[in-house]
């Protein structure tokens, strides 16, 4: 089950070696793996909203530092991600219709067969793995135009996106819409892989707990008392 990522305001700093760690190649090794808020009528109330939990339908703009502003749309009941911008091509992602989702992936699935991504227009290849103990087994990846990324996860709130073995940026995104970036400061990301990143956040969420410490809770959930 993918971990439900913790909030963060800070990303750790990360050198050129962590863009892949020594467990994983790039970009497509093994496959065993594979896998504001809407206004609406009744939510008025603070408590009478935290009882019925989040809207399906959420849209944030955030100010990213290289792109300038961008709006990232989650509509969790049907499984629709869109980023737009003005310097950045648009970014749709979105389940099939009649596929149910899960409540633990903001998109619904990680079942690549089940999920469309365009960009502008233009359909892309993406590959979610299935998401089991390792944080690997819950990275991204996406094709286009001869071209690859991949998002991953590398600490408990946090995913990093690479580009063809370039580690561009850190993304932080809990499964509510609201996508935090910090590009590294050598990096030179472009508009796509901005536009990219953000879905791919707000689709799947970022971070996962490392192996370790799963280990641990599983062990714990067998010991009687």
């Amino acid at each position: 089950m993918p971990k439900d990522p913790a909030p963060t305001t800070s990303l750790a700093k990360k050198t050129d070696e962590d863009a892949y760690d020594a467990h994983e190649d790039h970009p497509y090794d093994d496959r065993d793996d594979h896998d504001g808020y809407d206004d609406r009528d009744g939510y008025d109330d603070a408590d009478e909203y935290e009882e019925s939990g989040p809207a399906p339908v959420v849209e944030h703009t955030v100010e990213d530092d290289r792109f300038g502003a961008l709006t990232v749309r989650l509509d969790s009941e049907l499984g629709e991600v869109t980023v737009t911008g003005e310097r950045v091509p648009r970014v749709e992602l979105w389940r099939a219709e009649g596929t149910e989702g899960e409540d633990h992936i903001p998109v619904g699935t990680r079942d690549g067969a089940r999920l469309t991504l365009t960009v502008d227009g233009e359909e892309a290849v993406i590959d979610p793995a299935k998401g089991r103990l390792t944080r690997r087994s819950y990275r991204v990846d996406v094709r286009y135009a001869e071209r690859s990324w991949r998002l991953v996860p590398d600490s408990i709130p946090g995913s990093r996106l690479v580009r063809a073995g370039a580690y561009l940026g850190d993304f932080t995104s809990e499964g509510d819409g609201k996508v935090l970036v910090e590009w590294r400061e050598d990096a030179e990301p472009e508009a796509l892989d901005a536009a990219l990143g953000y879905a791919l956040a707000a689709a799947f969420g970022t971070g996962a707990q490392p192996l370790w410490m799963t280990a641990i809770e599983m062990v714990g959930d067998l010991l009687p008392g």
